[in-house]
């Protein structure tokens, strides 16, 4: 079984959490989710990544977004970590983070590359609340995540679901087209030529609009 891809199912697994056992993805049904795996407990950059996603925590529950950690570290060992992130940071880790001790998750997923160790990669996966994979991000150990673009393709998503529209570069501040968004391309010849009368755009295939 290869990587899961884009557009497949997440993998149906029962995982131990620091919140207990979980299945996943029915456990998120109806609500989209961030699973997020970290190298190893007790490491500055992972640190300094699980408070940023806590700090952020009620800007993603606001878009019906769930979070979730792992790393193959043991249950025990995050209980420990995120208890000295709580005692000497003052930051309270309220999402659940996975116990992978026996690592079968992270070979499933593809988070083990034997070229950057044993550990897990800072992998992202992003799930719709049908349990569809919609984004997958993979960081090196060495470089920590941008916790703000992670939430705003969730943002991006929901946008481009509900209005079935693409999202630009940057969105909501693209170059040309500020917080706009893109309509799909017209499929036929009478609908090019009508494109532009109702639409603003740079030429037929490229319109906009505002939602």
């Amino acid at each position: 079984m290869g990587i899961p891809l884009l557009g497949e199912r997440f993998p149906e697994v029962e995982v131990v959490t620091t919140k207990g056992k979980i299945k996943l993805p029915d456990h998120y049904k109806g609500k989209w989710f961030v699973l997020f795996s970290h190298p190893a407990d007790f490491t500055p950059v992972c640190t300094t990544e699980f408070v940023a996603f806590q700090k952020r925590y009620d800007e993603f529950r606001k878009l019906n977004c769930e979070l979730i950690g792992l790393s193959i570290d043991q249950v025990f060992s995050h209980i420990k970590w995120t208890e000295w992130i709580k005692e000497k940071l003052g930051v309270q880790i309220e999402y659940p983070v996975i116990a992978d001790s026996l690592g079968k998750l992270s070979e499933t997923l593809g988070l083990i590359h034997p070229a950057k160790g044993a550990n897990t990669v800072r992998a992202v996966f992003i799930v719709d609340p049908n349990g569809i994979i919609r984004a997958l991000l993979y960081y090196p150990q060495e470089v920590g995540r941008n916790i703000d673009e992670i939430l705003r393709i969730v943002k991006a998503f929901q946008v481009a679901d509900a209005n079935k529209v693409a999202i630009p570069a940057n969105w909501p501040n693209n170059e040309l087209i500020g917080d706009k968004v893109i309509i799909p391309p017209a499929a036929t010849e009478e609908e090019a030529q009508k494109r532009l009368k109702e639409y603003e755009g740079f030429d037929w295939w490229f319109v906009y609009k505002k939602v």
